[in-house]
């Protein structure tokens, strides 16, 4: 992979050193200072006594000492690795001591005493990134790595940082230069007699450029709710078993759960697993009308929590016919992911409301006290978070910022593809093209303004 084309203009930057304490703040077995630049090495010697020089990939003992006594402070295994095989593609050294936070920081300080420059968040990856050892797609799922939540996420995560993501887009983008250099040599050598390229076979190579990227595109449905999750809220009447089955969904008592209708008067919430995707549950206030100012303000919330919510499970109590509230509730969640759920089983020997009518959704019987039906419910809770398609899940568009970027080629792809029924010359239609390169380019990083990298990389954390 080539150097980014901004590293010219950050030149300056690059020919510092940069230093940062790259675990996590407070008390630890471990402890790492990282440093990466020119003068990384030079550095390390100054803060470290050392029985043997540093040597690429090389584990060595030191020893760091007091600045003032020269008596020893603690003991640090310390690794080299050379430009430009490091992560950064610089210079790095990572001195991995004792996690004292006072070691630490005089080690620090020291670094910053010897030239050093305290990095930015996210520095390390964006440097790495500016060498040209990984692309943009990939510095984005390092920091995609560390804030996963679930197994599956990380998963994800690790594919992109494969470069899943590159490996997609690079065919459309592959057929979408080979178009753009047809064109530009019909210009350049129309005199020539060089043959232009038939409208036919420009509308098909779009046209396949499209197929891609409107694939790709659909990706993000669910590789939205791999990278943040989603809010599942759960309503209905007051004493229907809505904090019961929260506390089964989440394996714990987590909400308050009485005989006396109203117990709910705030939103509860925890964050569970789902098939992998972090699911926030939202325990809410019964829906009636309120008996007093706290139960008010409750329902307000839940209506709130109602409307804002990804999916929904209205709560029905079993063996009690459908009141017209819930029927109203239930028919205002059409074209929403919802699910209905008759609760209370083991009272209803009878069977009595299992079903809605016709036009409503299929409802699940489910027990909170017995356990009965808590099993399916997940299943057709999993069924509806999964992604709708089974196309691999390998190289989805996970960010708003990849979504967008998609969604601009296409649109330039589409007035490409009007240009040509409308005759316009191809010195007008390669404008268009060029457009759409931009936006698959700036997915990767070839060419993205500063400001849209400052942005990306500092959402990482210090030491990263």
């Amino acid at each position: 992979m080539q150097p980014h084309p901004q590293i010219a203009e950050r030149e300056s930057v690059a020919n510092e050193t940069i230093a940062a304490i790259s675990t996590p703040p407070g008390r630890g077995g471990i402890g790492i200072v990282r440093l990466s630049g020119p003068h990384a090495v030079e550095i390390a010697n100054a803060l470290l006594t050392l029985r043997n020089p540093l040597t690429h990939a090389r584990a060595l003992f030191a020893e760091i000492r007091d600045p003032e006594t020269r008596h020893k402070l603690d003991e640090a295994i310390v690794t080299y690795f050379t430009r430009p095989n490091s992560y950064t593609g610089e210079d790095l050294v990572e001195i991995a001591a004792h996690g004292s936070p006072v070691v630490l920081e005089l080690l620090m300080r020291l670094a910053l005493q010897r030239g050093a420059r305290l990095a930015r968040p996210g520095e390390f990856t964006e440097r790495a990134f500016l060498s040209g050892r990984i692309d943009l797609t990939q510095a984005e799922a390092v920091r995609d790595l560390i804030d996963s939540q679930t197994l599956y996420q990380a998963r994800i995560a690790a594919e992109q940082m494969g470069g899943a993501l590159s490996r997609r887009i690079q065919p459309a983008k592959q057929v979408l230069v080979e178009l753009i250099a047809l064109l530009e040599a019909g210009i350049d050598f129309a005199e020539d007699d060089v043959e232009v390229t038939p409208d036919a076979e420009i509308i098909t190579r779009i046209d396949t450029i499209t197929a891609d990227l409107e694939k790709l595109g659909r990706s993000f449905e669910h590789g939205r709710l791999v990278h943040s999750g989603l809010t599942l809220a759960i309503v209905g009447r007051p004493n229907v078993g809505k904090s019961s089955l929260f506390n089964r969904l989440v394996e714990r008592e987590r909400a308050i759960v009485t005989t006396m209708p109203g117990t709910t008067r705030d939103l509860v919430t925890e964050r569970v697993s789902l098939g992998g995707i972090p699911v926030e549950l939202v325990d809410t206030a019964g829906l009636r009308e309120a008996t007093d100012e706290a139960e008010f303000i409750g329902i307000q919330k839940s209506r709130e929590a109602l409307a804002d919510a990804d999916l929904v499970l209205v709560v029905l109590e079993a063996g009690v016919p459908l009141r017209d509230d819930e029927a109203a509730l239930i028919r205002s969640l059409e074209g929403r992911r919802a699910l209905v759920v008759r609760n209370k089983s083991d009272l209803d020997s009878a069977g009595n409301g299992a079903t809605l009518d016709e036009d409503m959704p299929p409802v699940i019987l489910t027990s909170a006290l017995t356990g009965e039906g808590i099993a399916e419910l997940r299943n057709a809770l999993l069924a509806m978070v999964r992604s709708p398609s089974s196309e691999s899940e390998s190289g989805m568009l996970t960010s708003l910022r990849h979504h967008e970027a998609v969604a601009t080629a296409l649109t330039s792809l589409a007035s490409a593809r009007r240009a040509i029924a409308a005759r316009i010359p191809h010195e007008m239609l390669l404008l268009d093209l060029y457009a759409s390169l931009r936006q698959l380019d700036s997915l990767t990083g070839e060419t993205t303004a500063d400001d849209i990298l400052n942005r990306i990389f500092s959402t990482f954390c210090i030491g990263k």
